[in-house]
This record gives C-alpha cells, structure tokens and sequence, in this order.
C-alpha cells in the first residue's frame, strides 16, 4: 500500500476560492475563470511537447493492439495522463511553477502504465492505497479522471462487497486535470473510513457536480461498481465548501442511490445565499424562476426523507446558511435535520465535531440501505429528476411546479397505496426477486389524487422471477393500467429540456456550411458557437464533437443530440427540419405564436425533439446557458435560457446573455408553444 501523504489542512481548512465576495458583482468587469497560467520556459516546453509525442505514440500503438480485447477499456487510465499534460501546455493551465516537475512525473507515471498495459499486467487495477483512474465520458467522448483511497484490507476476487464514499471537492478556480491528478496521487483527503473506497470526483472542473459536473458523478460512480466490489446499499455522498453544495443537489436529486448524505458547508440554494454570501440581490425573469426550481434544494428538501442526512457547519461561517435555510425548509414539512455545528469554527471542520459527524454516518451504513423499501416518498420539478427506488415517474402534468408521489406496499393484501399530485404518469418498477407481492393472484392498486379522487384499479400480479412492472397514466382525470397508447409528442424523461438538457448526454456540434439568410445573423451564431467550444472546453474540460452540415451521418443522427448553428439557409440539417419545428424561421423573420420577428437582427434558440431520431434533441443555436458572470459564483452557474428563445441582435452578447432576450418560454408538455414567460 502506497504510504499516505500528511494532508496539512485536514482539520484545518478546505481549500476554497478567496475571490468569491461582492467583487465580482460587477457584470462588465469579469475575471478569467480559469486565470491565466504562468509562462512556460521554451526549454521546458520542449521537453514536456517531447515526452507527450513519445506517450501519444505510445497510446495510439497499444489502441490498435488492444482493439476488441480485454484490457482496451483500461487505455482511458493512461491517456488521463497525456491529456493532464496536453491541455495545460496547450491552455496555458500551468499556474506554479512545481507543476513542470509535476507534468514530467504525470508522464513518467503514463509511460510506465502504457508499458504495463502493452505486456498484459496493469499494476494499477490490482492497487491499493492511492489510485487515479479515468473513463471516457459518453457526454463528448473526453477521458475524465477520478480519484480513489482503495482500502488496504481490498482483494480481487472475494466475496466482501465494500462501502464506497464519494468526496466532491471544494472550489478550486486553478484546478487543472494536472493539478488535480498531482493531488489524488499524494493525498488521501479529508476522510478515510475503514474498509471503504473513496471516490475523490473531479466534477468536469468547478461546477459544484451541476450539468456536465453531475453526470461525472453518476460515471464515474458506475465506473467504480464496474471494477471494484461496492456494496450498492452502502454508498455515502460528501463534500465540503462547494463540495457541500454538490453533496446537497446530488443528495435530494437522487436519494434513492446512497444510504447517507453529509453536505458540509457550501451553498444549497440560489437567491438567499447570493444575499448573504456575495451581498447581491438577484432579480429573476419569469423563466428564471421557474429554472431556480432545478437546483434550489430547498424545494427540494422532502426528499431528504428517503435519505439519512447529516449536515455539518462551523458557527462561525457564512456558508452555515445552506444548513439553515435547508433546516428550516425542512421543518415547514414536518422534518428535522440533524445539523452539527463546530463551536468557534470558520470555514473548516471542527475536530470533535468531525468525529462525531464520523460516527453518525459509519452508524448510518453500518444499517446501509433498506434493499426494498416498503415506502417511497419522491418529489420533482422536472422528468430530468424521475426516479427514486422503485418509483418512476414518466410523464407531468406541468414542468416546474411541484409533483409528489407517496406510494406504500401492503404485502400482505396485495396493495400499493399512492397518494399522487401533478403526476399524469408513472411506474412501478421491481427488478427479478424484488417484488413483494404474491406470485399468485392479482395485485391491487389504490391511487389518490390531490382532490380527492381515488382510482382502484385490479392489475396482473408478480411475475414467477418475483419481477413486477405496472405502467400507470392519467387520462381525463381517471388512472388506467398499462402504457399510454397514444404517439403524440410529450415531455418524457431525457426528452424535457430545458435548453442545457441537451448537454448531459452525447451531443454533436453541426457547424453551416451554406449561405446565410442574413449576414448580422449568421455572424452572431458563428461568434456563439465558436465561444461555446471555448468555453466548454474551460468549463467542463471536454473538446467537442463537431461536423460540418454535409457530413452528419444517420449513424451521427441516431446516437448524439445535435446541436445546430446557423439558420435555414446555412446549414443543411436545420433546413430539413426547419417546418417540423413550432418556430418558423425563414428569410422575412422568426415566428413566434402568432409574433414574428425581423429575420436581419433576431435568431432564435430552442430545444426540441429532433423529428429525425426519437429520444433525441436538436438545439439551434445555443450551448450551455450560464455565462461567464455565472462563473464567478458556482450559485449562479443556473439555467439562463427556457426550452426556447428569441434574440435581438442589436444589442451585442454580454458576460450573462447572448443578447436582448425578446421573447421567452416553455413548450408545453406536448411540446407545443405555450404562452410567454410560462
């Protein structure tokens, strides 16, 4: 086992930014996040361009050797280290000067695992102690490292299942792949529970794990499972600082897959810790307030009921705010948080209260997680969030107001019992071997709806695996068993928007080609589009699929969300959709239910199921929607933009919004134009 680092701030301080605080209000005054590295001496920069081409030679051999082997899915494990070096060089993302050393040892250590790899015998699976290892994101094909504290008590090929923590970390504006990879290989971090992984998350950068950050989360957890034994009843989500503020949105989006949360510090909603951190008083637009609904934890907060919880605060800290404000949120629905406070503590953790906090979670999973429970409890905003045990949640009956399923099993008459409000679809859904019905016989349904309706319904039982699906939906106010029959359009889980929805799955950039209808317009897209592969290369460390309009292929169609720029006239694909969409757009203007809109200074930007591929999107002309004022407060990295949007391009693109916004909204949940604003 590799010989643990001394980690000098444990029990001291998290590492957080020092630029966050009033200073960066000013919206035409905006700091470089990343900042600008420092110069690399030209003799170093020689030496680290030359061991690169040497790895990358190396990497490219052992790709075509390992095609269709075993070990291939082990390459992201070393080109990781190429990458580290790579986009630090090439970004200017050096910001100390031992990092050059560093570099050299990232490349040395990629060399050795390269070798290792070619001869069959990959060390580094087998390790314990501190272990980097890396996948490759279905997002944008990007290789996205993580760290992992492997217990010395672990050995392959025993029955022992192990607790697994995942660790998000705090802001960290300088935090480079090389940087980071630098600290996961000497340090094993804030907490190291006995027998368990620790799964250190590099989030995609500083996004506090939102977006792109959340779904490396949820890979890098799978990649984890995939190849190390982890006991899935006792997974453990933490952080601390925006670590804390990850652990919060992670927590209530998804409390059906950990047995234990323990957000420390951080932020847990928008509005109110914007005034009390940053003095800054936000004034949403009407779309803005509903999308605060996605990531405002508070709202949230019953489903903290799903899901042990334990927060934790120094008393003297700004950030004890996101535990207040998610206590009190959570007593006006009849839960107490259990919230410990470090006495005459700042912004770190107080040593006793550390272990008491230790104490509480290990008590926590040493339980782990009810395998079936025989309630469950689950409120969403939008389908994004649809899922918790074995409840789905598969259709709305409004995006971005309040939806709750309470469903309980009684085993012993065959019922389910579901109390449901703004649902209009759902499922109960039990793997082989987990349903509690009897096999025999049939089971029973009685759903209640919020105003007082109750639907009793007869529906086949179990199957002879102990597996049991019943698809519920709502049809004129009356619940019926079985799949909606209908094949018109609808919001449906991972087909919902809003606009950065379409950036949590695989997604193909499509670049014009042809002529432009109007020339401001098409300047201001190709400006856009080439500031969105900048910026999602700074912000979520991945460099874009991107393919001229002439060249998206069926396969290109089927597998990716296809981000189109440009307008009808310029690119190819837009022009064979273009009258399938509820926006007109032609040479006269842009047509908005019933507006239309001078086509020489006004775009649109939309998200829509893409008519050429279901369970796909097309996005015109947009990328992510938070802009580089939202960078310098991970609380304000939300959702700018609805499911659509209408620009004036007189007023030129600024650090929050790609222009005048004209119009806005949302599609309906048939994916039909609603009224403005809503």
């Amino acid at each position: 086992m590799r010989r643990f680092l001394p980690l000098l701030l444990l029990g001291i301080a998290i590492t957080t930014s020092p630029a966050d605080g009033p200073g960066d209000n000013q919206v035409d005054a905006v700091r470089p996040v990343p900042p600008l590295g420092i110069p690399v001496p030209d003799e170093m920069r020689k030496k680290l361009e030359g061991g690169l081409e040497t790895l990358a030679q190396r990497i490219d051999k052992l790709a075509g050797e390992l095609k269709g082997k075993k070990n291939a899915d082990l390459l992201p494990d070393v080109r990781i280290f190429h990458k580290a070096v790579h986009d630090a060089l090439k970004y200017n993302e050096f910001h100390d000067i031992k990092e050059f050393s560093l570099a050299g040892k990232l490349l040395a250590e990629g060399m050795a695992r390269a070798e290792q790899l070619g001869e069959g015998k990959p060390a580094w699976i087998h390790a314990t102690g501190l272990v980097v290892r890396a996948y490759e994101s279905r997002i944008d094909g990007s290789i996205q490292p993580y760290g992992l504290v492997v217990p010395p008590g672990y050995r392959e090929h025993t029955p022992f299942q192990h607790r697994l923590d995942l660790w998000a970390h705090g802001r960290g504006e300088k935090l480079s792949e090389l940087s980071f990879l630098g600290q996961r290989m000497t340090s094993p971090g804030e907490f190291t529970p006995k027998d368990a992984f620790v799964l250190h998350l590099y989030g995609r950068y500083c996004c506090a794990n939102k977006f792109a950050g959340e779904v490396d989360a949820l890979e890098a957890m799978a990649d984890v499972k995939n190849r190390y034994p982890i006991d899935v009843n006792r997974v453990v989500v933490r952080g601390f600082s925006m670590g804390g503020a990850a652990c919060w949105q992670l927590a209530v989006h998804y409390p059906g897959i950990f047995c234990a949360a323990a957000p420390g510090a951080g932020f847990s909603e928008t509005p109110d810790f914007l005034r009390v951190f940053q003095n800054e008083v936000i004034t949403p637009n009407p779309w803005e307030k509903k999308l605060l609904h996605m990531y405002d934890c508070t709202d949230w907060v019953d489903n903290l009921g799903m899901l042990p919880t334990v927060a934790y605060s120094g008393d003297k800290d700004k950030q004890k705010q996101a535990a207040d404000i998610m206590a009190a949120a959570a007593e006006k629905r009849g839960l107490r948080l259990t919230h410990l406070i470090g006495p005459d503590t700042d912004h770190r953790y107080h040593p006793g209260t550390r272990d008491e906090l230790n104490r509480r979670i290990d008590s926590i999973v040493a339980i782990g997680r009810p395998p079936l429970p025989k309630s469950v409890s689950f409120t969403t905003f939008t389908l994004r969030y649809n899922q918790c045990r074995w409840l789905q949640l598969t259709g709305l009956e409004n995006h971005w107001s309040e939806a709750k399923v309470l469903a309980a099993i009684d085993d012993l008459q065959n019922l389910v019992t579901i109390r449901v409000q703004g649902v209009t679809d759902m499922m109960l859904s039990f793997k082989p071997g987990e349903a509690p019905m009897s096999m025999v016989g049939k089971g029973r349904l009685e759903i209640h709806d919020l105003g007082g309706q109750v639907t009793r319904l007869v529906v086949p039982g179990a199957m002879s695996d102990r597996s049991w699906l019943v698809p519920l939906h709502r049809v004129n106010g009356q619940w019926m068993a079985g799949p909606r029959q209908s094949g018109a359009l609808r919001k449906v889980p991972g087909l919902q928007g809003p606009i950065d929805d379409a950036f949590l799955d695989s997604f193909l950039v499509v670049k014009p080609t042809g002529k432009p209808m109007h020339e401001q317009a098409h300047a201001w897209a190709e400006g856009e589009r080439e500031r969105f592969t900048r910026e999602w290369r700074k912000q979520f460390r991945g460099e874009v699929r991107v393919k001229a309009d002439t060249e998206v292929t069926e396969e290109d169609i089927r597998k990716h969300h296809l981000i189109l720029w440009g307008d009808p006239g310029s690119n190819a694909v837009l022009a064979k959709i273009a009258d399938k969409l509820p926006i007109g757009w032609t040479a006269d203007g842009v047509q908005v239910g019933g507006k239309s809109f001078p086509g020489t200074d006004h775009a649109p930007a939309l998200i829509y199921p893409n008519p050429m591929a279901p369970g796909r999107y097309v996005v015109l002309n947009s990328g992510f929607t938070f802009r580089e004022y939202d960078y310098l407060n991970n609380a304000r990295q939300i959702s700018r933009l609805p499911d659509w949007t209408v620009f004036d391009l007189k007023t030129r693109p600024g650090s929050r919004y790609a222009g005048r916004i004209a119009a806005a909204g949302f599609f309906d949940e048939s994916w039909k134009l609603a009224k403005q604003g809503e």
